[in-house]
């Protein structure tokens, strides 16, 4: 087994009165990349991907609320608290500008984040997530939060409906039913005992929808380069839904990553993190 990266800076910042983790692969002296987290997500789920990366690109990382090593309150979380977080780290690291890279739960937090900060971006990335009203996503979410409400066996039950729906076609045939069992299972064992966390950062989501409207004009306020790459059979974020960021990003391209779901980057790695390379290194939606 290859010998996995280790973080060559970590630590926490102190913040709404919380203790937020990051990690940082790099020394600094070449541009950074941030990997924002999806909903269940930790930093450790990006440790096998960053070769991929470096000695490119450093990597920085971080856990929201609720997640790995930060703090995990059952309070009400903020989507634009979590983004403020990221440009906290920045300073206490002096990162002046990072690429962002957002997939999933992450593409809210990355769209908060260049909405707020967007002078302190090269490139913003975004995969498997919408900006705007779609009446089958707020289905999902409620129905995600009654699952949330069914104590652990409701539970078990919602993390066997997302595996199924998260992966595409190929990705399954090719590993197999079997090899998603240990993922799935790792993820509930993960929150079993915090279903709150789960809980509060889908809350979170309200604010971001809710908002939609007053925020627009700074949504289209961004011109940092803006790659939008969905995994072409993305079921729980329909292309057509994606599709429409096009339209408020004025400095935007869309280039789907072929043969794979929700969760490009696991899928299709090489296609995908390639991909964002050559990106990162234009900064510029023509590469």
């Amino acid at each position: 087994m290859a010998e996995q990266p280790v973080p060559t800076r970590q630590g926490f910042i102190e913040a709404d009165g919380h203790t937020i983790h990051w990690e940082c692969f790099g020394d600094g002296s070449r541009e950074a990349v941030c990997l924002l987290n999806g909903l269940a997500m930790h930093t450790k789920a990006w440790t096998s991907f960053l070769p991929l990366l470096q000695p490119e690109f450093d990597v920085l990382l971080y856990d929201y609320l609720g997640q790995g090593e930060s703090s995990a309150p059952d309070e009400p979380y903020s989507i634009s608290r979590l983004a403020a977080y990221l440009t906290m780290i920045m300073d206490a690291l002096r990162i002046e500008r990072i690429h962002s890279m957002g997939i999933s739960y992450g593409g809210f937090v990355a769209i908060e984040h260049a909405r707020q900060f967007h002078d302190r971006l090269h490139t913003l990335t975004l995969s498997g997530i919408i900006l705007s009203r779609e009446e089958l996503f707020e289905m999902y979410e409620a129905l995600s939060l009654r699952f949330y409400g069914l104590g652990p066996d409701g539970f078990g039950l919602y993390t066997h409906y997302l595996y199924e729906k998260i992966f595409g076609e190929p990705f399954v045939r090719r590993i197999g039913r079997g090899a998603l069992e240990p993922m799935r299972a790792r993820f509930e064992e993960r929150y079993k005992n915090s279903i709150h966390s789960l809980v509060r950062l889908t809350e979170a989501q309200e604010e971001y929808f809710g908002e939609l409207d007053n925020r627009m004009p700074e949504y289209r306020a961004v011109t940092t380069p803006t790659l939008i790459m969905p995994g072409e059979q993305d079921r729980a974020i329909p292309l057509w839904a994606q599709k429409k960021m096009l339209d408020i990003f004025p400095n935007s391209r869309w280039l789907p990553i072929l043969e794979c779901g929700h969760v490009a980057y696991l899928e299709q790695p090489a296609q995908f993190f390639g991909t964002l390379k050559a990106f990162m290194r234009a900064k510029s939606v023509e590469f």
